[in-house]
């Protein structure tokens, strides 16, 4: 086989194998590790994240006797819990890089720098809390803390403890899957490491097919480094299309992505438009880096995980003392737009504290840099852009 002659040579030139590698990774990553839209839209994800579950939450716990209201916010409710698809897709496109570059070792310990901390403090809290008001006391137990912090919580049925954080649960499995898959691809050649770990995430994504947000976005990642693009002038026009049919698809349903899920077209049609949309969105030229290049909405992409994980604790917190004061009210219109008013910049004055301390401080003591070293300038954008142009529409080799 194609496959077997591939490994074979690539055995027998391991150091050479490696050594371009690594040399095509570092010369690809000083182009275009750092995309301005994957970027930008990993912001609009957590915003989506938030204002979804605002909505929601409040159809649940506050509004939950006024059926009508449930109907009225329950596009905008399902199109912000979308944000969470929309961020597998980003994590394949931005991992690949770094999976390719680093060891194991390294890649491993720099996604737990990135990642734990940040998830450790919140969950200890939510434990805290949890023990202090028993509010979930199945949540208590001894088997679902350690599945939680290990995140192996998705293989034996329980929850995990920080609101939200079940996404993070799936995307450690995807990061040591296609770090293994990699290690014996192109580190290290062995066909039979390929043949097990190739197995073993075909078995991942057959029981768990949202795995196909996130290799959506190494696919995408791979065509963008080859400059595989489509014409320069339909572009534009399809971007917008792709990006419409997904707030369309998104807003009709909420879905888990389980395997049923996906007998179901809209399941469908809400992956194939997130990707081919992202596909458009992270080109040079895109009109979703145009409108994502500014400071603030690059602000909101570096604080997005530690929004995506803060907004929850505010959110409960401004609606109990909205509760609480009353500003609930039947005038539901102005009630909401008071409570979105308040709660977005509480939640992102907390962010900025929890991204400042606990998200960013320990990965700098650890490798003394910063987590995002910096965006491209306009003058590489725009350079990048003209190398996209010009290269041919075949994949590189």
């Amino acid at each position: 086989m194609a496959e077997g002659n591939a490994a074979a040579w690539a055995s027998e030139n391991t150091g050479d194998l490696t050594r371009a590698t690594g040399n095509a990774s570092r010369a690809k990553a000083g182009r275009s590790d750092f995309n301005i839209a994957a970027h930008g839209l990993r912001g609009i994800a957590a915003l989506m994240v938030f204002w979804g579950h605002l909505l929601g939450g409040t159809a649940r716990h506050i509004y939950d006797s006024d059926p009508s209201y449930a109907r009225t916010v329950e596009a905008m409710w399902h199109l912000g819990t979308a944000g969470v698809v929309l961020f597998f897709v980003i994590s394949g496109f931005v991992i690949w890089p770094s999976v390719v570059r680093y060891s194991p070792g390294q890649f491993a310990l720099r996604r737990f720098m990135r990642l734990y901390p940040l998830f450790l403090a919140l969950t200890l809290l939510f434990m805290g809390l949890n023990l202090a008001t028993n509010a979930y006391p199945h949540l208590n137990d001894a088997k679902t803390i350690a599945a939680a912090l290990s995140f192996t919580n998705i293989f034996v049925g329980t929850e995990q403890l920080t609101p939200n954080a079940w996404s993070l649960s799936f995307e450690v499995m995807f990061y040591a899957l296609t770090c293994a898959t990699v290690f014996f691809t192109l580190h290290r050649p062995s066909r039979a490491g390929m043949i097990v770990s190739g197995a073993v995430c075909l078995c991942f994504l057959l029981v768990f097919p949202i795995a196909c947000f996130f290799l959506g976005g190494i696919a995408v990642r791979l065509l963008h480094d080859r400059g595989i693009t489509p014409p320069a002038g339909m572009a534009p026009f399809l971007e917008v299309i792709a990006l419409i049919c997904f707030a369309l698809y998104a807003s009709m349903s909420w879905f888990a992505y389980v395997p049923a899920d996906f007998a179901n077209p809209i399941a469908l049609m809400i992956l194939s438009s997130s990707l081919i949309y992202f596909y458009l969105a992270v080109l040079p030229t895109s009109l979703t880096t145009l409108c994502l290049r500014s400071s603030q909405t690059l602000y909101i992409g570096t604080v997005s995980y530690s929004l995506y994980l803060v907004h929850p604790y505010t959110y409960y917190l401004c609606r109990m003392a909205f509760d609480r004061l009353g500003l609930f009210t039947e005038h539901q219109l102005a009630s909401m737009t008071l409570f979105f008013a308040v709660t977005t910049p509480v939640t992102l004055i907390a962010t900025h504290f929890v991204h400042k301390t606990v998200e960013m401080m320990p990965y700098r003591w650890a490798f003394g840099q910063k987590i995002y070293r910096g965006r491209a300038s306009d003058t590489q954008v725009a350079r990048e852009a003209d190398t996209d142009r010009r290269a041919p529409s075949a994949a590189e080799g």
